[in-house]
């Protein structure tokens, strides 16, 4: 067991503008929870301590809604790993529907437990690489990469996915979000910095339409 208390999880969530419900407290607990018993076993994380792990990968996920105005729709999680960001924001905005795509055979197995022990609905793990899901899926009102490379991979798979209005949602280092915001083939917003960082960005783009 984490011993780690609602208020805390609460007051460690605050800054990334997350007002904690205690659903939401004991889902992020029971969720952190699983992430260390199977870290012990398979490589999920190398933050192994409580209050980093809430800020880190559940805060810094989370921090997504600041940005934007909605999540509504569907959500594609490119290279989910340990399900960070797709699980945490299915657990802040429930109607979402989420798709987990990763290609580890084990870590979707994680994905899969975190899945059931949380009693999450509409959340489905993909596992192979994302240009494999199949082309009769549904598409996407946003795609979301965390701590990934490979971004001119992810944003031609975007492109193509994603519905007409559809964003995309990456989580970067200070030079890729420069590098990457001046793509005239999307239409960006300034890049977001994510609080307690001094050089991690939350960037939010939509693909340039023909007028």
């Amino acid at each position: 067991m984490i011993n780690i208390s609602n208020d805390a999880i609460r007051r460690l969530l605050s800054p990334y503008g997350v007002d904690a419900s205690a659903s939401l407290c004991e889902k992020t607990r029971a969720y952190a929870e699983l992430l260390l018993r199977w870290n012990q076993k398979i490589a999920l994380t190398t933050v192994i301590e409580p209050s980093e792990i809430i800020r880190f990968h559940f805060g810094e996920s989370l921090f997504a809604l600041s940005v934007l105005s909605d999540l509504q729709g569907r959500l594609a999680d490119f290279g989910s790993g340990a399900g960070f960001p797709g699980l945490p924001l299915k657990l802040v905005s429930p109607s979402t529907h989420v798709t987990l795509i990763e290609s580890n055979v084990k870590k979707t197995a994680f994905l899969a437990e975190v899945i059931r022990q949380l009693e999450l609905k509409d959340v489905e793990v993909f596992r192979g690489r994302a240009e494999d899901l199949p082309a009769d899926h549904p598409p996407f009102d946003f795609a979301a990469a965390r701590a990934l490379g490979s971004h001119a991979r992810i944003l031609k798979w975007a492109s193509r996915r994603l519905t007409p209005t559809g964003r995309v949602l990456l989580w970067l280092g200070g030079e890729d979000a420069t590098t990457i915001s001046h793509d005239p083939r999307w239409v960006w917003k300034h890049p977001t910095l994510i609080p307690g960082t001094k050089n991690r960005y939350i960037l939010v783009g939509e693909a340039q339409r023909d007028t």
